[in-house]
């Protein structure tokens, strides 16, 4: 049940310039200790706050492709139902504060800045207390950090609802800190195996930590592999939920890029026919932010304002236009699974491989590289290698070595089809320079860069 009335911070904070909370966002080093990482951690800081995230209801979106997407058409219908929402979401593509919306806008860096502050100032004093409790101080992560942050300033905000998006996994990530009212579970691949686990069914075990007795389920069309949906069923099993299965059928295909995909998705209460101008892959998406939302609201949704909501709602870093003209197109696509997505969409909008701009191409080096590498590069006429600013970034030569691997199993000419660049700005000023589109993915770390070099 959520809490009456208004939420104050329980002690005085040292308000924090944008910048230096910028710079905790991006290494708390400063207030963490050894014992950790914890899902205690982010617990401790929420009670030592006085459980902002207790003022309002919580919807919990977790999966390994699909999940941002969904996150961010579940509150844009939320919104369109007249409900006062607050968006959560992970990694951003340029500003920390990206993360955080309310009401359909980030919030501003005055709020952001506001957030950090408390929230680190409650870090300092939980681990203040262990230390003098003789206990090890927890490492709070920036993600933890942050988290916290974002519970702050909506729970000032008085919204009514919060959508969050799940960082990695689902068992341990902060976002389970809270007591969601409904789950979503979208998409299981191979991703952060070092962490999650290196199989299908490891994965989903963790991702399926999120559903716990009398929480709403819907479980997306990318949980339908048998070892992830037997791991997803024994759950549903264990915590007495019976989920709500997402599908949908496509009606109209876009015909370009840029064009609208029409999709018919039926729930619990009714059949929905919607119009948007996304690619081809999101209607499975939306399909599960509407039973979601649907679920949440416990009744029939408005047809003409969830249509109006979908096409609206924007999705940075997905199939997304930074400049028109020359074309620079950029996709968060990050792994195998994803980067097909991708790709079926180009497919749609211009089957001819010839005639799509070149890709520019960067990966990080704890994905399954191979596997990006195999999926886009044939996929495009010409490739563009190089690298991000990521500490994760696989060096630049790394990445060509595969790529020219990979042409030369295509019978490729690797002088014809390759050009390497050092750093995505000396790719973007060549491209400007040549009046050449491009499309960048593989990464959400090249997105960002791009769009932050574009856009500013």
């Amino acid at each position: 049940m959520k809490r009456e009335g208004l939420y104050h911070v329980p002690f005085e904070v040292v308000e924090l310039p944008y910048d230096e909370a910028v710079a905790i966002a991006a290494d708390t080093g400063k207030i963490s200790g050894t014992a950790g990482p914890l899902l205690e951690t982010v617990v401790d800081l929420l009670d030592e706050l006085e459980r902002p995230d207790e003022h309002f209801d919580c919807i919990q979106v977790a999966g390994t492709n699909g999940k941002t997407s969904t996150t961010r058409f579940t509150a844009a219908i939320l919104r369109g139902e007249g409900l006062y929402t607050a968006l959560y979401t992970s990694p951003q593509l340029v500003r920390y504060e990206e993360r955080m919306e309310v009401d359909g806008t980030v919030v501003s860096a005055e709020q952001f800045a506001h957030g950090v502050s408390v929230a680190a100032e409650a870090g300092r004093r939980v681990n203040a207390r262990r230390a003098a409790m003789g206990e090890p101080s927890y490492t709070i992560t920036p993600f933890d950090l942050l988290t916290v942050a974002a519970m702050v300033v909506f729970a000032e905000a008085r919204i009514d609802v919060a959508v969050l998006e799940v960082g990695l996994g689902g068992r341990w990530d902060a976002t389970s800190a809270t007591d969601p009212v409904a789950v979503a579970i979208t998409g299981i691949g191979l991703d952060h195996t070092r962490i999650l686990g290196d199989t299908l069914a490891q994965i989903a075990g963790e991702k399926a930590a999120v559903i716990k007795p009398g929480r709403f389920v819907v479980l997306g069309e990318g949980t339908h592999e048998p070892s992830v949906q037997r791991v997803i069923e024994d759950r549903c099993a264990a915590c007495g939920v019976s989920p709500w299965i997402a599908a949908h059928e496509v009606l109209r295909e876009p015909d370009r890029i840029g064009g609208a995909v029409s999709f018919c998705t039926t729930t619990a209460r009714a059949e929905y026919r919607a119009e948007m101008h996304k690619p081809a892959y999101q209607p499975q998406n939306a399909a599960c932010a509407i039973a979601l939302a649907e679920g949440y609201v416990g009744r029939a949704l408005d047809a003409a304002v969830l249509e109006r909501s979908l096409d609206a709602c924007p999705i940075p870093g997905r199939f997304d236009v930074v400049r028109a003209d020359p074309l620079v197109l950029v996709d968060a696509c990050h792994n195998p699974q994803s980067c097909e997505n991708f790709v079926a969409a180009l497919d749609e909008a211009e089957p001819d491989v010839s005639r799509r701009p070149p890709l520019l191409i960067a990966a990080l080096s704890d994905k399954d590289v191979s596997g990006i590498v195999d999926v886009l590069v044939p996929a495009f006429p010409r490739v563009m290698v190089t690298a991000t600013q990521s500490d994760r970034a696989l060096p630049v030569l790394e990445l060509a070595k595969m790529v020219r691997e990979k042409l030369r199993l295509l019978g490729r000419d690797e002088e014809d089809a390759l050009e390497v660049f050092d750093s995505v700005s000396d790719a973007l000023d060549w491209c400007t320079a040549n009046d050449a589109p491009v499309i960048a993915a593989g990464t959400i770390t090249l997105a960002g860069e791009v769009a932050g070099l574009l856009r500013g």
